[in-house]
């Protein structure tokens, strides 16, 4: 799910198993700009992918060692986010986050209106080590408010502009479970991504179903002592709002895997998927002509099956 909103610095991070692919998106974007390379030759996009390669073979064991990171300011701090400020907040965001005596590419794409910037590194360090990514979406939204707050960054309105630093207890917890969550929602295409994104960072799902049924009536969010349920934390994190969301996105999915739809019509049938979400109308039609049942794929109903509960996990959920 790409980002296309005005924001405080976001860093959305991907993993992958392919670095040839990876870099011929990042470089070979039509005014792309590469602003550095550490341990890789630039030349080309063959000599990159190479280089990556040839470190990944220290650690053949680990599947996912591709590491992607699209670091995103706001347009309204354009003015001193030249190349040379872009590529000092890139590799500070990298020292803060860990990710070091590694292999990484830093490239500016100038195809949003917002400044932004891309970053590629092997998860496969200079010494054949796994570098982790445990808690890394955590660590992610909190070096990234450190880091607007320090550069005197943009700061949108909302959420975004509460001062997370000052929070304690209850309300610092409750702060962190949303950034993580968003963050997740923008990684994930669908509920199982999205536990699995959570369970990284100690967040965990749990859901409220109807009576004796397996029909699910609400969410909420666990991490250590605090539990919330979601439209506490935020109106679009109610069930039925993220429920919606991954419908959409299974379905965009599947379209753009379809001979007979073009990229465009793909795209224009998101967006009226979006719209008449936001409207609160109807979707199932819109649904339809996205998933055909030749290329329909259910989500797996393992995630909403019925799971003991206690009392504490039954209170605090939203609807």
């Amino acid at each position: 799910m790409r980002l296309n909103i005005s924001f405080v610095m976001i860093g959305k991070i991907i993993g992958g198993k392919s670095f040839a692919g990876c870099v011929r998106y990042v470089v070979e974007k039509q005014g792309a700009e590469i602003l550095f390379g550490e341990g890789i030759r630039l030349e080309d996009t063959a000599k990159i992918t190479k280089d990556f390669n040839m470190q990944r073979l220290l650690n053949p064991d680990l599947e996912k060692a591709v590491a992607h990171i699209s670091l995103n300011f706001s347009n309204k701090d354009d003015e001193q986010l030249d190349n040379e400020n872009m590529l000092e907040l890139a590799k500070e965001y990298l020292e803060k986050m860990n990710i070091r005596a590694t292999q990484f590419l830093v490239v500016r794409h100038k195809d949003a209106k917002h400044p932004h910037c891309h970053i590629i590194y092997n998860r496969v360090n200079n010494k054949g080590k796994t570098i982790s990514d445990s808690f890394q979406l955590r660590k992610n939204v909190a070096v990234c408010r450190e880091m607007t707050l320090k550069h005197g960054l943009h700061i949108s309105e909302g959420k975004s502009k509460v001062n997370r630093l000052a929070l304690k207890g209850t309300d610092r917890a409750k702060y962190l479970i949303h950034d993580v969550v968003k963050e997740a929602i923008r990684s994930s295409k669908n509920w199982e991504e999205f536990e699995k994104q959570l369970m990284k960072n100690d967040i965990e799902i749990r859901f409220k179903y109807a009576g004796q049924t397996d029909k699910v009536q609400g969410i909420s969010f666990k991490m250590g002592e605090y539990t919330f349920k979601g439209s506490e934390i935020d109106r679009s994190l109610s069930f039925g709002k993220l429920d919606k969301t991954f419908e959409i996105n299974l379905a965009a999915d599947h379209a753009v895997r379809k001979e007979w739809v073009t990229p465009e019509q793909s795209r224009s049938l998101v967006t009226e998927l979006l719209k008449a979400v936001a409207d609160n109308k109807p979707t199932e039609s819109l649904l339809e002509m996205l998933l055909e049942p030749a290329y329909n794929i259910t989500p797996d109903p393992h995630l909403f099956k019925r799971k003991k509960i206690g009392q504490d996990q039954s209170q605090g959920m939203s609807r």
